[in-house]
């Protein structure tokens, strides 16, 4: 895998892509960043083109300072942006919990370059939930700490090797990923995550889409995905019994082969 900067601002990987090969483009969560899929670039860069990449604000991508530069639009367009300038014109689009929300907007936006969609831990309707009821006032005070000084100066990746089965609410990883994202930008992407009336348009996804959620999440319940698989048509539910939020860490091997199986199952499909 190679190491790339996009116009001084989004931080990238990829292989060597090669012709008449799928492409698969994976999306991190909140306040991670792209190290969290460094084993599955191993596993699938030598029959796949690869790409990954750190999303505004996290990791060794650039950091913005107003809330309205965490608008969920804003991600999905970054995004569209770094595969046209890659030439990457079809692809499966993995995401991991809060980047489930940057990929429906991704889907809703382009979506004839999306050719199926898997969904890791996604933390959809959570704006719908009592907590983020709750939570949605304590946060807009919170912002306050926006008159903090700013420093955009993008950060470093976790080693996600020290984290392995670590819990949803573990104190160390959490803090170690803070370093990377800071508070500034966590509250920001947190309150975007939260907003009332989210338009997700989940009807009219019509590609292969696979969405996998652990059986004891506590950060996004699994009836959440649920809902969502029974309003996407042509979508594959998986329950990973016994298993928490942070499945693309703490669950590579199922989580990879669920990705590959879904991939030889749907391949006769897929127009790439």
């Amino acid at each position: 895998m190679q190491e790339h900067l996009f116009e001084d601002r989004i931080y990238y990987r990829t292989n060597v892509f090669k012709p008449n090969r799928l492409t698969l483009v994976f999306v991190h969560g909140l306040v991670g960043s792209s190290s969290a899929w460094l084993p599955y670039e191993k596993i699938f860069e030598n029959e796949y083109n690869i790409l990954t990449y750190d999303i505004r604000g996290h990791g060794k991508s650039k950091k913005y300072l107003n809330y309205q530069d965490y608008e969920i639009t804003e991600f999905a367009n970054d995004l569209h942006n770094l595969t046209f300038y890659l030439n990457i014109s079809k692809f499966i689009l993995i995401s991991h919990s809060f980047a489930g929300l940057i990929a429906l907007e991704y889907i809703k936006l382009f979506r004839e370059t999306v050719i199926a969609t898997v969904f890791l831990s996604p933390i959809i309707y959570l704006n719908e939930n009592l907590s983020a009821k709750i939570f949605r006032p304590i946060l807009k005070v919170l912002s306050i700490i926006t008159i903090l000084p700013f420093n955009p100066k993008p950060r470093g990746h976790v080693d996600y090797n020290k984290h392995i089965n670590s819990k949803d609410w573990d104190i160390n990883r959490n803090l170690a990923d803070m370093k990377n994202t800071t508070l500034r930008v966590h509250f920001n992407c947190l309150r975007k995550s939260l907003i009332l009336k989210q338009e997700y348009f989940l009807e009219k996804i019509n590609v292969p889409t696979l969405i996998v959620h652990g059986e004891k999440d506590t950060m996004a319940p699994v009836k959440n995905s649920i809902t969502m698989s029974k309003k996407i048509e042509n979508s594959e539910l998986v329950i990973i019994p016994n298993t928490d939020h942070i499945i693309v860490l703490n669950n590579v091997k199922k989580v990879s082969e669920l990705i590959e199986s879904f991939i030889e199952k749907n391949k006769g499909n897929l127009i790439y």
